[in-house]
């Protein structure tokens, strides 16, 4: 099913673009190639005048603040090496002084975090959704758009993930079940559309 309309206030809302993030290695999309569509997108809202949301994650040095749950990964095998500015967002897409930046400790950007106050107090009713990863970061806020009532478009050559297996469960199973999918084409079309209203 391809998109269907963007809602006059929609927010482009971009999970984890940040140094250490983009250092990895993705899957089936490059970290390159979705940086460089998410940044293409960024650009498209900002022109015009809609929400720019860039949602980082950041832990204390100590991981103090980190989910404390148990899981049956080794611990070793889930942490991030937090290197100096692994947590920084990308030169490409930080500097814009009307973009809003959230900052989360988990994988969704709603819980713990003021997203759903920003994008409400500026009348948002609808989210485009793009990052890294596809079944972490991106699927927790997806489902949480959903649960708080969004329309949800999902950019599905704008985000990756560790595994391609992971990524394609997710945008074949799971996004089409609550929102819709498209491409960063699609997108910058129906923008280019409404544009021209």
């Amino acid at each position: 099913m391809s998109l269907t309309t963007l809602d006059p206030t929609t927010a482009l809302v971009l999970i984890d673009l940040q140094n250490g993030v983009l250092a990895a290695t993705g899957a089936p999309h490059s970290t390159t190639e979705v940086l460089d569509r998410s940044v293409e997108l960024a650009d498209a809202f900002r022109a015009r005048d809609l929400p720019v949301v860039l949602v980082r994650a950041t832990f204390a040095p100590d991981g103090a603040d980190r989910v404390p749950g148990r899981s049956s990964v080794a611990p070793g095998a889930r942490s991030l090496t937090l290197t100096e500015g692994w947590d920084l967002i990308v030169d490409a897409l930080a500097g814009h002084p009307g973009d809003i930046t959230v900052t989360k400790r988990n994988w969704g950007a709603f819980y713990g975090t003021d997203l759903d106050l920003q994008l409400r107090r500026r009348g948002v009713t609808q989210i485009v959704l793009a990052g890294i990863a596809t079944s972490a970061g991106v699927e927790s806020t997806a489902r949480a758009a959903h649960e708080h009532g969004y329309h949800l478009t999902l950019v599905t050559d704008a985000m990756t993930d560790r595994d391609a297996d992971n990524h394609r469960h997710s945008t074949e199973r799971i996004f089409p079940r609550i929102g819709e999918t498209g491409t960063t084409a699609e997108v910058l079309g129906l923008l280019a559309g409404a544009a021209a209203e």
